[in-house]
């Protein structure tokens, strides 16, 4: 073990000597190591990150939900782009039914894009908010947080279509600005005044939302179909239908439900293919698998060229090492030096300098995580996992970039290098 030990001491020392002795070449060489470990590492840190808030935000959300839409989540919108825009728009009329005759659903909801609108306070004004119609179970199908003392419409408010609304965080912003809170305060819609009940939560640093709620207007779809010229039945473009399973209810159970319900409401025949999908979050997720795999071989393979680059040069200096110290590597052998001392000092040698390439390419990508999560307000982190596969990575470079000049260094002939 003392051995072993003053192995590494000496291979530590040995290398720290090849980089102070001559900088300029010993920067080229690491400089391979460097970009390797920042391109695989820094492009591992950036996809694990973003896959850990789109992961958070679909935990959030559950896969119990089934988000009705006209086209497939699982297939390519391009390639059947007729298909999908032949479809028909769903109706309030067919949430109707759904909330009536599912008996494994615990929420049906419903939400109808309403086009845009220019909401007013006073002398500010917000041009072109989205405005939604949405349904009572919406709350908690779309998981609404609120900002302040904010709330979602009463049972009384939604079932009268009172003129009350909620605004997007973004909205609000516009609006009123800062140390204002809009609560309780009327806004001009589209030529009608609406009490703001609350204001939604930002979504912030959440990827993943079925739909991006900041720069919204929420009415109840009562007071859209009253007050904003909705069709009686409901059906207009840009309309959706969610469905959250009943705790406990298998979510294919669901889906036959859903499927059998719609077909019957759209008068579909037997042999007629549906003209609606059921999507869940599982299948984005592995939609998201692949992406991030891909992702992560691309991050690879560029780092492996400049990897082997670096390998190259290490073993360069390696060999110069071996040539500069080949007297003194025979007098070692000479003095009772094992052959396996000297193989293992100078492949030490070539990880310690590997290793060092790999710290300053993990640092630079420490320092460059903190910028971006500064600049961009999205947490990129350099896990210890992904610092271990770094530090693993250069040993394994400097294994194979010194194995060649210690093996040779290690077969030498003591009375012939002493001579040398």
């Amino acid at each position: 073990m003392r051995q072993f030990f003053r192995i590494l001491a000496e291979g530590a020392a040995q290398a720290w000597q090849q980089l102070m002795g001559n900088k300029l070449r010993s920067f080229l060489s690491l400089l391979g190591i460097t970009i390797g470990i920042f391109c695989i590492i820094g492009v591992k840190s950036a996809v694990n990150s973003l896959e850990d808030n789109i992961r958070k935000s679909m935990s959030k959300l559950g896969n119990d939900v089934i988000y009705i839409e006209k086209f497939s989540w699982g297939e390519d919108p391009g390639a059947n782009f007729w298909k999908w825009m032949r479809r028909p728009n769903f109706s309030y009329n067919e949430f109707q039914a759904l909330k009536q005759r599912l008996e494994f659903a615990d929420k049906v909801g419903f939400w109808q894009f309403l086009g845009t609108k220019t909401v007013k306070w006073k002398s500010s004004s917000v041009e072109d908010a989205p405005f939604l119609g949405i349904t009572e179970d919406c709350y908690e199908l779309f998981h609404l947080e609120f900002q302040n003392e904010g709330r979602y419409f009463s049972p009384v408010e939604y079932q009268s279509g009172a003129d009350v609304c909620i605004l997007g965080g973004v909205v609000a912003e516009g609006l009123f600005g800062e140390g204002i809170d809009p609560t309780d305060r009327e806004v001009n819609v589209g030529g009608r005044k609406l009490r703001v009940i609350g204001v939604l939560k930002k979504s912030g640093k959440d990827l993943l939302k079925p739909f991006n709620f900041d720069n919204v207007i929420l009415v109840g779809y009562n007071l859209a179909r009253r007050g904003f010229g909705v069709r009686s039945d409901g059906r207009g473009p840009q309309t959706s239908l969610l469905v959250k399973a009943a705790a406990g209810v298998n979510i294919e159970d669901v889906k036959d439900e859903i499927v059998s319900v719609l077909r019957g409401q759209r008068r579909l025949k037997p042999l007629e293919e549906n003209n609606f999908a059921l999507n869940t979050l599982s299948v984005l997720s592995k939609l998201f698998d692949g992406v991030f795999g891909t992702l992560n071989l691309a991050g690879f393979v560029i780092g492996i060229f400049a990897l082997v680059v670096g390998m190259f040069s290490v073993a360069n200096i390696m060999f110069v090492s071996v040539r500069e110290r080949t007297n003194i590597i025979g007098i070692k052998m000479a003095l009772g030096a094992k052959r396996w001392f000297i193989l293992l000092e100078i492949l030490f040698e070539a990880i310690s300098l590997c290793v060092v390439g790999g710290f300053l390419g993990l640092f630079f990508i420490w320092i460059i995580t903190e910028i971006i999560t500064k600049v961009i307000d999205f947490d990129i982190h350099l896990s210890l996992g992904n610092v271990l596969v770094g530090l693993f990575t250069s040993i394994i470079v400097g294994i194979l970039s010194g194995l060649i000049p210690a093996s040779q260094a290690s077969r030498m002939d003591p009375v012939e290098a002493i001579r040398k």
